[in-house]
């Protein structure tokens, strides 16, 4: 993660629609500049109507004739056909607040799914979100216009990390709709009740794809911890004091095949894993959207 990013990572900013739209702005805008521009937005498509212009728009769409003639910014607006359809899945289960270098997972989860929803509307796609805990489903139904990207974000800034993960009858549909759907679920994977993969292998069918993006802390994985400490499950409330110095090794391997075991359901069932922790970018993310949303395309 570099050092602009980090140094917007503040309540202030996070916890704000402006805010989180700034970084997911920054954070696409730094991934495209470089080998990684996607193809062009909109292109090809039948002229429909003029709007102004607004930041974070694509300046290649700007009019510059009307521009000549007005001395006012307008974009060129097109009679899109959404692409696909990118639904959002954010667990925000009570383990989703586990934070570190004064982030939590949910937060960085926010980031990570504003930056692929900013994403998903420079491709001309429709997005909508659907929030999870043991509460309460949140849903924001996949739409392409304007006004859905604040609408994203508004609903993303309000959801906070609540009681265990629970898998309701009320996302059951999400794999339902006719057109081609992406779905992304964003999760640290901790299911007490040991429904989550099912729940993600349901959502998979033969004709949409499902991508899942494991958040995990540094220290979590390295358990670079030094000395005797109490452990707190954040979803049972159960307590556990060890010594880290003796448990680093054992606890090393439990991860590491946990986290296989993990990749390896989800392969088999044709589902994408990507695996980023909270103090890296949101890169890998994004790679990983862009080329399994062209696979889905073909």
């Amino acid at each position: 993660m570099n050092d602009q990013i980090k140094a917007l990572l503040r309540p202030e900013i996070l916890n704000t629609v402006n805010g989180l739209e700034l970084i997911a702005r920054i954070v696409v805008e730094g991934f495209m500049s470089g080998s990684n521009r996607s193809q062009s937005v909109g292109a090809g498509q039948e002229f429909s109507q003029y709007r102004g212009y607004e930041p974070g728009d694509d300046l290649r769409q700007l009019d510059w004739k009307m521009y000549a003639r007005s001395e006012r910014y307008f974009i060129k607006q097109a009679d899109i056909e959404t692409n696909i359809t990118v639904k959002f899945i954010l667990d925000a289960s009570n383990s989703m607040g586990y934070a570190e270098g004064g982030i939590n997972k949910l937060q960085y989860a926010k980031i990570v799914a504003a930056a692929l929803a900013y994403l998903a509307r420079k491709q001309s796609d429709a997005f909508g979100l659907y929030t999870i805990s043991e509460n309460k489903v949140v849903a924001v139904q996949p739409r392409f216009e304007h006004a859905q990207f604040m609408r994203f974000l508004n609903e993303l800034i309000k959801v906070k990390a609540d009681g265990s993960w629970n898998r309701s009858s009320e996302v059951e549909h999400l794999h339902g709709s006719p057109g081609k759907d992406l779905i992304i679920f964003l999760t640290d994977l901790y299911d007490n009740a040991g429904d989550l993969f099912d729940f993600v292998s349901a959502l998979k069918t033969a004709r949409n794809e499902v991508i899942v993006i494991h958040i995990m802390g540094k220290h979590e994985l390295d358990f670079d911890f030094d000395g005797s400490y109490t452990f707190e499950d954040l979803e049972s409330g159960e307590r556990l004091k060890i010594d880290t110095r003796l448990q680093q090794k054992e606890y090393a391997g439990r991860v590491a095949d946990w986290i296989k075991d993990s990749r390896d359901r989800l392969l088999e069932k044709h589902i994408d894993y990507q695996q980023i922790r909270m103090d890296e970018g949101a890169e890998k993310a994004l790679r990983t959207f862009l080329t399994v949303r062209k696979r889905l395309l073909r």
